[in-house]
């Protein structure tokens, strides 16, 4: 088909499936395996990758810094483990690398703002995502939101239950402006039922869908901006990284 054009940039559409610039085109001797955490969980990915003795296949070189692509042996069950950077843009990308060298099934971990009243450290499953970012809009047509993957769900809402952890099912807001979250904007959101704010889900999940493949994520709160009048930064939820990291992994052998 041709381009679908628009007054607008960011609604313009093509969806090719070849572009110019093609993930993988590096052709690296890289076969990664099907399952991967792909988790925005900092340094606790190299540090869990030491302990466990991860063998270091690969790295994603960015213009910022280089980041190890781990495969660990989880449970009698290789997986790929990977560091993911924060925003919709640079995690878009290095999860689409990740496909082109094997990856099919993957689930992420980051943390969330809330827009409710949720207390820090609380875990969350986003099933759909509004795309108040531009990374989706270059995988999917123009949608308002874009849904996350229902085997992903099971498999993350199995797992919370075998931990007995208490979680809900909620509607994300995904933004490229961290400093652009408005009271206006907050009050706007909530009312199109969004309980929590992050910076990459929508982005992921279009992805996923354009390339075929199984993607979902657990969210833990951190800051809260449910009162518009007082941001509260709280602790970032920095209590909920490890745990988040194993709930990833026991996730995706479910895939």
């Amino acid at each position: 088909m041709s381009i679908r054009k628009s007054e607008f940039p960011i609604l313009e559409f093509d969806d090719k499936r070849k572009s110019v610039i093609m993930p993988g085109h590096e052709n690296l001797n890289v076969n990664l395996p099907k399952r991967c955490v792909y988790a925005f969980l900092g340094e606790y990915i190299d540090k869990f990758a030491e302990k466990e003795r991860a063998v270091r296949v690969a790295e994603f070189d960015s213009i910022t810094k280089k980041y190890p692509i781990y495969i660990v042996d989880y449970k009698g069950e290789e997986v790929c483990l990977v560091q993911a950077p924060m925003g919709s843009a640079p995690s878009a990308q290095i999860l689409d690398w990740l496909l082109a060298y094997g990856v099919k099934k993957v689930i992420s971990a980051g943390s969330c703002g809330v827009l409710k009243d949720f207390p820090e450290n609380y875990f969350l499953v986003p099933k759909s995502a509004l795309r108040d970012e531009g990374t989706s809009y270059h995988y999917l047509e123009p949608s308002r939101f874009v849904e996350i993957s229902e085997e992903a769900l099971k498999a993350i809402e199995e797992t919370l239950g075998e931990h007995n952890l208490k979680y809900k099912e909620v509607v994300t807001w995904t933004t490229d402006g961290f400093y652009r979250e408005t009271a206006e904007l907050v009050r706007y959101r909530m009312e199109e039922g969004c309980s929590v704010v992050e910076m990459e889900c929508s982005a992921l999940a279009s992805v996923a869908k354009f390339r075929n493949i199984i993607w979902g994520e657990i969210l833990f709160t951190a800051d809260s901006l449910a009162d518009v009048a007082q941001y509260d930064v709280r602790s970032f939820g920095l209590d909920s990284f490890e745990y988040a990291l194993i709930l990833c992994l026991d996730s995706v052998l479910k895939l």
